[in-house]
């Protein structure tokens, strides 16, 4: 294994962990009660399932390689990447269009009736898949020959590791904006609403186009 390889595993780990930038933006957005406690489980759970996916996609195209050949395996990738393209799409569309209705419903209303977003751990998990599967995807070019079989568990610690970072700043600088916007939860969820709808676009576009 080169330096090169690492370089590119790196840079990769930086690509793949843009979606969780911008749901952990979106979480230090418009969760009210988030703490260090709760930044690291976010930042935790938004890294393994990054490094998880991947892990998966490699291993499925490596068992399907050995039971019907190479150029099967590769096939099989590439329909899985297609289809879990579009499960990320659906996925975070449903989730952005949701916060984007209850944020313009909220905005008429006095602000005692107003409804603060509190911290869940089943959406912090809901999220976590919603943003990594697409990384299933990416096994298939790391089974392509970037990784081998004991590589691999090295490449996704790298890719863990960068986007447990990369999650932990979205939180802070989500956090900021907050505080800027002193407590207008229904602009807080629009905002979300609307990075959730762009990610989820941008993930199909990424995939057919290239980007």
């Amino acid at each position: 294994m080169s330096i090169s390889i690492i370089i590119k595993i790196i840079f990769l780990g930086i690509a793949l962990s843009m979606d969780a930038f911008a749901v952990a933006l979106t979480d230090g957005l418009t969760y009210e009660d988030i703490n260090k406690k709760k930044s690291i489980f976010i930042a935790s759970t938004f890294g393994i399932m990054q490094a998880l996916m991947p892990l998966i996609g490699y291993f499925l195209v490596e068992i399907v390689s050995i039971i019907v050949g190479d150029v099967g395996g590769e096939t099989a990738g590439n329909i899985m990447a297609i289809v879990v393209t579009w499960i990320a799409f659906s996925l975070l569309l449903f989730i952005g269009s949701k916060m984007l209705i209850e944020g313009a419903k909220e905005i008429n209303k006095p602000a005692d009736e107003k409804i603060k977003k509190l911290f869940s751990y089943k959406e912090v998990l809901y999220f976590g898949f919603a943003t990594a599967i697409d990384a299933l995807g990416t096994g298939v070019a790391l089974h392509s020959g970037l990784s081998n079989n004991i590589t691999i568990w090295l490449h996704v610690a790298i890719i863990m590791v960068i986007t447990f970072i990369i999650s932990l700043i979205g939180l802070f600088l989500g956090n900021q904006i907050e505080k800027l916007l002193k407590g207008k939860h229904e602009i807080t969820s629009i905002i979300g609403g609307s990075i959730l709808i762009i990610l989820a676009v941008w993930i199909v576009l990424s995939h057919y186009l290239g980007i």
